[in-house]
């Protein structure tokens, strides 16, 4: 049975302020997506990625990832539900046998095999829907609509969340079918519809690239630590 991992790159990245969609933003050389696909391939869980291409950037993203034949691009849509359910389609057809899906982020450029390797175990060992979670190390406050302090939240039990998001397939398709809306979060659709959510330990490497100062970091990290494990 197959692992396939989905990965939604339509985005255009403005708040990076490149001039190009954020997935081939270069980082040393390589872009953000190359090196996303290449650190699933490789770490020798994923059989195949699925890449959701900004439209009029197809041909552009297929020869990015020319030297990776198990990675396969199909266009995206307006919003990144629209691209996860294009690329979750098109598995279909890739790999009819396919039993873990993952969905991960190509701005998180940098993570590790070894998370991704937890994530697919997880999922394998019969938790519906696994997310990779950071604790949160900043004091949260809650505030009122004029901005002053209602109270400061207990963070003991808050996490923020990475990618990628493991499920069985099923239950992300099922997910997906009752999406209605534009959501950011595909274990958030889950939980939507009564689906359990486990989690696995994230890592600080995979840090989402959203703005110059997170690109800086990345190249700061990728110089001194190279590639991740």
């Amino acid at each position: 049975m197959s692992v396939v991992a989905l990965v939604p790159a339509a985005g255009r990245g403005v708040r990076l302020g490149a001039g190009m969609p954020k997935a081939l933003v270069p980082v040393i050389g390589e872009s953000l997506l190359l090196r996303a696909v290449r650190g699933l391939l490789a770490s020798g869980r994923v059989q195949h990625v699925v890449v959701a291409a900004p439209a009029d950037q197809v041909e552009v993203v297929t020869a990015e990832l020319a030297a990776l034949p198990s990675a396969h691009v199909v266009a995206g849509g307006a919003e990144r539900t629209d691209s996860v359910r294009r690329a979750l389609d098109a598995v279909e057809q890739i790999a009819p046998d396919a039993r873990v899906v993952l969905v991960h982020d190509a701005a998180r450029a940098f993570t590790p095999a070894s998370m991704i390797r937890d994530v697919v175990s997880a999922v394998e060992q019969g938790a519906p829907a696994v997310i990779p979670v950071l604790p949160v190390t900043d004091t949260i406050k809650q505030v009122d609509d004029a901005g002053d302090v209602v109270s400061t939240v207990d963070r003991s039990q808050l996490r923020a969340v990475q990618t990628p998001q493991g499920f069985a397939i099923d239950v992300l398709r099922e997910a997906y079918a009752a999406a209605g809306d534009v959501a950011t979060d595909d274990a958030g659709l889950v939980e939507r519809v009564g689906g359990k959510v486990h989690t696995v330990a994230g890592h600080p490497h995979a840090l989402k690239i959203t703005t110059a100062f997170d690109l800086a970091i990345a190249e700061s990290v990728l110089a001194v630590a190279g590639e991740p494990e």
